[in-house]
């Protein structure tokens, strides 16, 4: 009767292993099935940005086309072809912007790797588009040469200024040293004391709008070096300059300045939405003697100067982007750029009202809040004082000034997350099976430890705590509960009266639950790996060093480094995230969509937290158990023995079983989480789909080779079966069952001690009771 029970327990974990195996292979296809069918749902959702061609992006319900292209889907050509000037070849070039040649300065002159010559793609008086004479420069001057020719300005200010333009045609070459330079060169020819000559500073204009092409990162860097001083002195030059044109218009890509002479006592500047972001492709006009603003759906930006004479200049000067105002307390951390609007009168008690429509990816952002600021040249940086909110235009961010600057609206935003959805079917019945059998392993461990005189518990039990407590985390607490917010905890925040200086363009909505969940997620993660690297360590002394004692106090080390080394690298992530954020370090630290650490996109090494903190510890882990696993596979799991008395069909399916027992407790399946990261969709999803299998059932893996094999649990679980059968067959059915009943049961249970062969591999194998010797049966 008992060998009838020992089977009777093989055969459930044979029927329970099939059925596993068939559920999670049917739950596989039909997730391929729908991330496929929804795949083709997501395409057809994306219409509208497939709408607008060549490289134009869809927002806000148009498209918003390169400078290379116009018209409503981006398809009418708005470049000079490649050409060639004498020399020299030049690719296509936008209209109104200036192309840099092909042909650099030689390595041996001053202005190596620099393009030689520019050329100007402009419109003709009927629009046709049509390339200038190239402008050939001089190799042997550079932007630190001529920042050294400041004071021969006002004798040779045009050429100076050429220069300055062809230096500065290619920005992506440009460094922090060459925008202080050419800044400084650029603010000396718009100084009225200089006297350079009127084609130099149009030129300059050029100059300075090449320049705001450079990288936000290369603006920085250069405001805090020069501690902005450079910038402020040619925002002013460029300022006054506004009111010397007449009534004259200067326009480039990322520069428009305009000055009207006034014969009224008001005039209103609008600039106007076109299809690109460039300047260029934007329409500029003033109106005199008007009453008030009047902005349309077309309006980007208008401005209105209220001033007590009539008899006035004023100059108006656009700025695509903000890169000259180098802020100290604003931090905006949104791509898109935000245009600057100044107004210069000569008239102190001038007053002005402004709106703005700015354009922002409403996809990704979420209005939040703004605020009316003016630059403050004492303080080199954004101020509110004398500006308050307007908000009777409705769709326009308004505001009132007192005096006339250089202003702009400092907006802030919340980000639309895509929150995760509830974790799947296969992902749920994965962890469920895996915490039951963690959960039933640990019990199993530390009540027959007596029993079964073994060493190993602890390792093996800290293993499988960690991962369970992580299981229970990613199942109960992964999402986030932000995304049960309502509308109104959402909303917009417009107050009037509120013109407070913001710190930080990115809102976030705090939730310190869901920061503690990111960082127990993040420690016990980092305890598993590292309860793994252990378990190897100690197999390698059971396996490989077996004639060796463990070291001193080895159960002590192995409870230090496995509990106790992870706090400080999650402590120390926590506290660098947070001193080196200057605000919403939550979001530094974790991502919104889940409670899981951010994936920084910096390429900096160093600031990547989510690299240093959990990628490259777990790297060096299971690098190390793949070695270990290595070596026991080849020494000990595969090794021939000469004394093997069972068969070779036995023997092989008891290596294999020995071999995957081996991987599973060395954590080496997730090493299938690499491979997720081939940008090649079809291969990642398949191994994403392994993945998802192999990790998320890893406990009931260490359930099914470390607790259900040992014989042990199948003589306790023969018991428990035995008694079972024994309490159903004293039941009395009602009604009773038939004799033939009776006796079809009676066969069977007699027949179960002749499949005792076929289910021998589900014995313990004779390496895996190797792993749980004791130190002094070793020394026996």
């Amino acid at each position: 009767m008992a060998v009838c029970s020992t089977c009777n327990i093989r055969v459930l974990v044979v029927i329970v292993c099939g059925l596993l195996t068939v559920i999670i292979s049917g739950l596989t296809i039909w997730r391929t099935v729908v991330k496929i069918r929804g795949g083709k749902n997501d395409a057809t959702s994306d219409t509208s940005v497939e709408f607008c061609k060549n490289g134009g992006t869809w927002a806000n319900g148009r498209c918003t086309c390169t400078e290379e292209w116009k018209g409503l889907r981006c398809t009418i050509a708005n470049f000079c072809e490649n050409s060639t000037y004498k020399n020299f070849t030049f690719n296509r070039i936008p209209v109104g912007r200036y192309g840099p040649s092909l042909e650099t300065c030689d390595k041996n002159t001053l202005n190596a790797g620099n393009p030689i010559a520019i050329r100007l793609c402009n419109l003709s008086l009927y629009g046709e588009m049509q390339l200038e004479n190239a402008t050939i420069g001089n190799c042997n001057q550079n932007l630190a040469t001529l920042e050294q020719q400041i004071d021969n300005i006002a004798i040779d200010s045009k050429n100076i200024s050429t220069e300055a333009q062809i230096l500065t045609s290619d920005a992506s070459k440009l460094t922090p040293e060459n925008i202080i330079s050419a800044t400084n060169v650029v603010g000396q020819i718009f100084n009225e004391s200089r006297n350079a000559d009127a084609e130099a500073k149009k030129t300059a204009v050029t100059t300075l709008s090449q320049l705001l092409d450079a990288s936000e990162n290369v603006f920085q860097t250069a405001a805090a070096t020069n501690n902005s001083d450079t910038f402020a002195m040619l925002i002013e030059q460029i300022e006054n300059y506004s009111l010397t044109l007449g009534n004259e218009l200067i326009e480039e890509p990322n520069v428009a300045i305009r000055s009207v002479n006034l014969t009224s006592t008001s005039v209103r500047f609008s600039v106007e939405k076109r299809d690109s972001d460039g300047l260029v492709s934007y329409s500029t006009h003033e109106e005199a003697n008007v009453d008030g603003l009047n902005p349309h759906k077309e309006t980007e930006l208008q401005i209105l100067v209220n001033t007590n004479t009539n008899n006035n200049a004023c100059g108006f000067v656009v700025y695509q982007n903000n890169k000259l105002f180098q802020s100290k307390t604003f931090i905006s951390r949104s791509d898109f750029s935000q245009k600057i609007i100044s107004a210069k009168v000569k008239d102190q008690s001038a007053s002005v009202k402004m709106v703005f429509s700015p354009k922002y990816n409403q996809r990704e952002f979420q209005f939040n809040s703004y605020a009316c600021v003016y630059w403050n040249f004492v303080k080199k940086d954004w101020d509110t004082y004398g500006c308050f909110k307007d908000q009777t235009i409705e769709n326009f961010l308004g505001c009132h000034c007192n005096h006339t600057t250089n202003f702009a609206v400092l907006m802030t935003f919340k980000k639309n997350c895509k929150y995760a959805e509830p974790l799947d079917v296969l992902s749920l019945i994965g962890c469920a099976l895996s915490i039951a059998g963690l959960a039933l392993t640990i019990i199993f461990q530390i009540f027959t430890r007596k029993v079964r005189k073994t060493s190993v518990t602890w390792v093996l039990v800290s293993l499988c705590a960690s991962m369970l407590i992580f299981n229970l985390l990613f199942v109960f607490g992964i999402e986030n509960s932000n995304k049960n917010l309502k509308a109104n905890d959402r909303s917009t925040n417009t107050d009037s009266d509120n013109n407070q200086m913001p710190t930080d363009g990115i809102v976030c909505i705090l939730n310190p639950a869901c920061t503690a969940i990111a960082a127990l997620l993040h420690y016990f993660l980092l305890a598993t790996f590292m309860w793994h690297g252990l378990s190897a360590l100690q197999i390698y002394f059971l396996l490989i060093r077996t004639m060796k004692a463990f070291p001193q106090h080895f159960i002590l080390f192995v409870t230090v480094v496995g509990w106790g080394v992870l706090l400080i690298i999650v402590g120390v992530t926590m506290l660098t995230v947070h001193f080196q954020s200057y605000s919403c370090w939550e979001l530094q630290y974790r991502q919104e969509e889940i409670c899981w650490l951010a994936i920084s996109n910096d390429n900096n090494f160093m600031t990547n937290s989510f690299l240093w903190s959990f990628m490259i510890p777990i790297t060096i882990i299971l690098i190390g158990n793949i070695v270990t696993f290595g070596i026991i596979v080849v020494k000990v799991l595969w090794k021939n023995n000469p004394n093997l008395t069972s068969t070779k069909r036995i023997s092989t399916l008891r290596k294999i079983i020995g071999t995957l027992s081996m991987a599973v407790v060395l954590g080496i399946t997730w090493i299938l989480a690499y491979f997720m990261l081939i940008s090649n969709d079809n291969i990642r999803n398949v191994f994403s789909i392994l993945f998802c299998i192999f990790n998320t059932t890893q406990g009931l893996q260490i359930f099914i080779f470390y607790t259900v094999r040992t014989k042990i649990f199948q003589s306790e679980a023969s018991k428990i079966l035995k008694s079972l059968f024994s309490s159903i067959g004293k039941m009395k059915l009602q009604p009773p069952l038939s004799p033939r009943i009776h006796l079809r049961m009676y066969n069977l249970i007699r027949s179960l001690p002749s499949i005792r062969e076929r289910f021998m591999f589900l014995e313990p194998s004779v390496e895996t009771e190797e792993m749980i010797l004791t130190e002094s049966d070793k020394e026996n």
